[in-house]
């Protein structure tokens, strides 16, 4: 999956551990592109057919042992043949030692070159893991990201609708907040949105009548969070007679961002409701879903109702 976005070579090597063996430039400024990542056997035999130079290059416990087959002179040939591909970078994983006549043809080529004790399959993991983060495509939404339950709530309506303040209540019944007014979803699997706070707003929330408060400061360390997955979108909207809203819970909804359909509810508000309750509630029963089970169609079952001659005017009367 790519992207138009970059990552420095500093912050992956901060962030994974890594040792500058070889850089041609300080790492902040060399950018990688790619989130996928290669293991250069076939490279190492001479293949270099849909050899992708974005991509970081690993080398482990096999491409050292391949390469050990050769006289020293074929081994230089076939490094000195990688490196003029030019990759983006190179790491060597196990603490392997890279030897100094290929820590030269890199400098000849200006290859970057990086360490790590890590096992090969355990930073290569990580290393995807980082990369999908930081190169997943992105917007910023309007709205509010709180973990409850260890579920990521995306809140979502109109301005003024009681989003921030329902966010405070929820914070202080225990649950905690990752943004306010702006979050950053990012698409970082096919399956997975993750929800953050850009740097200069993160933990300030707004609170009409009050102004601007840092909920880290106000409430702890332990109230706030980084970043979540985002499990289940509220929208949040006032109260309008004239419309019909689900009373029982079969319906489906979903609204989709960066082209995944997350599952969503619309709740509306009006005096005398507890939006933090009902949130709190929301999130346990979509965990319930997940694994399986869904109350209003085991009291549909319990009633001798099924879906095709269960209306909800028939089941109204039991609420």
């Amino acid at each position: 999956m790519r992207t138009n976005y970059t990552v420095s070579l500093e912050k992956i090597a901060k962030e994974l551990s890594l040792k500058t063996l070889y850089s041609p430039a300080p790492l902040s400024e060399i950018m990688i592109s790619s989130n996928e990542v290669n293991r250069p056997g076939l490279q190492m035999a001479g293949y270099f057919e849909y050899f992708d130079a974005c991509r970081i290059q690993i080398i482990g416990k096999s491409e050292e042992s391949f390469i050990k087959r050769f006289t020293a002179e074929k081994a230089e040939d076939r490094i000195r043949e990688f490196f003029s591909h030019k990759p983006a970078a190179v790491v060597v994983c196990r603490g392997l030692e890279f030897g100094e006549t290929y820590l030269e043809i890199a400098k000849e080529f200006e290859i970057p070159v990086l360490k790590t004790e890590e096992s090969t399959s355990g930073f290569s993991s990580a290393l995807i893991a980082l990369l999908n983060l930081n190169l997943a495509p992105r917007i910023t939404q309007h709205g509010v990201l709180v973990e409850v339950y260890g579920e990521g709530i995306l809140l979502m309506g109109d301005s003024g609708v009681g989003k921030s303040e329902t966010a405070i209540e929820l914070v202080k019944r225990g649950h905690r907040l990752i943004a306010d007014d702006a979050v950053e979803i990012r698409r970082v699997s096919d399956k997975s949105l993750v929800g953050t706070a850009p740097d200069n707003i993160r933990h300030f929330i707004e609170l009409r009548g009050i102004g601007i408060i840092n909920a880290s400061r106000i409430f702890g360390a332990g109230a706030v969070k980084l970043t979540e997955k985002i499990d289940l979108v509220i929208n949040i909207e006032q109260w309008d007679v004239s419309k019909q809203y689900d009373r029982i819970g079969l319906e489906k909804q979903t609204t989709e961002i960066l082209g995944l359909a997350v599952p969503s509810l619309t709740i509306p508000v009006k005096p005398g409701r507890n939006l933090a309750v009902i949130i709190e509630v929301a999130a346990m029963n979509n965990r319930q879903k997940k694994l399986g089970y869904n109350a209003a169609e085991d009291l549909l079952k319990k009633l001798g109702m099924t879906d095709d001659d269960s209306t909800e005017s028939e089941v109204d009367p039991f609420f």
